[in-house]
């Protein structure tokens, strides 16, 4: 059955990308509402062939409107999405907003689409690192129960939006050019840079970026028992996160035990030559629903063979963000 919906966010990055995922799974539309701030009023979204003026994103946007899906940051969902519900619309928030509220489901569809039908009027979408870890994770640990996890993360600049994705573009520029780079969106130069993931640090000494990670697998995965630790990193890339992922299991399991569970698991492709030295990389993820596994090896410094180390690429604004949101809507369907 065809929906109204609401893209809330239209004119970012990741409302850009729920455009292009409808059009491409062919959401059952009926009709669209595109909204955003006042400064974007008057412009026009096209899909399916259709033009939509994009409108002010208000408390009254949203009658008739039976999905809406928000990428408008968190303050915003947290003024607008209760409006959207008290008018009949589901909220897909991508924002951290809700994601920790326990009334509110946290949903990466390939691992917990049960959850959905317990939503109250809004679903979270996870943080996109979350997701991209989550996503070949889940059935290794449906087979054998992670004990402990340990995550590096090597984050795209889209994570910062549109902003930080020209911002990536420009310095590249200026430096090539002999010009002193201009940093506006990070605090730090990006190009031909690394530096600590630019969110908060908190009293523990962890980054938000970390701690979200650490606290919505535990949600999503509902097991709050796992001891799960992780570092943030900001990389000069585009749009795709890698992550790398020391898994330790409650029982023995083998590098060949892994590729065969993650062979046909859903979201998952393998890229694992090791006689090539050719594991997943940005460019592999760019605009692809997948998360890419590989680098698939027996970490030796647990005995028993209870520890494994995977190497994963993934799309932040595609599987990371909007994708995620879309699966969670069709699931709605």
């Amino acid at each position: 059955m065809s929906k109204n919906i609401a893209i809330a966010g239209v004119t970012g990055a990741v409302g850009q990308e729920f455009i292009k995922i409808l059009e491409q799974r062919d959401f059952p539309i009926k009709s669209a509402r595109m909204l955003a701030s006042a400064r974007s009023v008057g412009k026009a979204v096209k899909l399916k062939g259709r033009d939509y003026p994009v409108e002010e994103l208000t408390e009254n946007s949203f009658a008739g409107i039976d999905i809406a899906l928000f990428s408008a940051g968190g303050a915003r969902s947290k003024q607008f999405a209760p409006a959207a519900v008290k008018a009949g619309a589901v909220v897909v928030d991508n924002s951290s907003a809700f994601r920790m509220d326990p009334e509110v489901p946290l949903v990466v569809p390939e691992v917990n689409p049960e959850d959905i039908k317990k939503h109250k009027g809004i679903i979270a979408n996870p943080n996109c690192s979350t997701i991209i870890a989550n996503v070949p994770i889940w059935p290794l640990h449906k087979a054998n129960p992670i004990k402990r996890m340990v995550v590096s993360t090597y984050q795209a600049v889209s994570g910062a939006g549109q902003a930080g994705m020209t911002e990536l573009l420009n310095q590249t520029r200026e430096i090539l050019e002999g010009r002193k780079p201009t940093c506006k969106k990070f605090k730090y130069q990006i190009a031909f840079n690394v530096f600590s993931h630019d969110s908060a640090i908190g009293p523990n000494g962890y980054n938000e970026e970390e701690m979200k990670m650490v606290k919505e697998t535990r949600k999503i995965f509902h097991c709050p028992e796992i001891a799960i630790t992780c570092t943030c990193i900001r990389i000069g890339v585009p749009r795709c996160h890698c992550e790398s992922i020391n898994l330790e299991f409650k029982d023995s399991i083998t590098p060949d035990e892994v590729r065969q569970l993650l062979e046909h698991a859903p979201g998952v492709s393998l890229i694992d030559d090791q006689v090539n030295n050719r594991f997943p990389m940005p460019l592999d993820a760019a605009d692809r629903d997948d998360v890419y596994v590989g680098r698939i090896r027996q970490d030796e410094s647990i005995p028993d063979n209870k520890a494994i180390n995977l190497w994963v690429s993934g799309d932040q604004i595609r599987k990371g963000a909007a994708l995620n949101a879309v699966q969670i809507a069709e699931k709605l369907l």
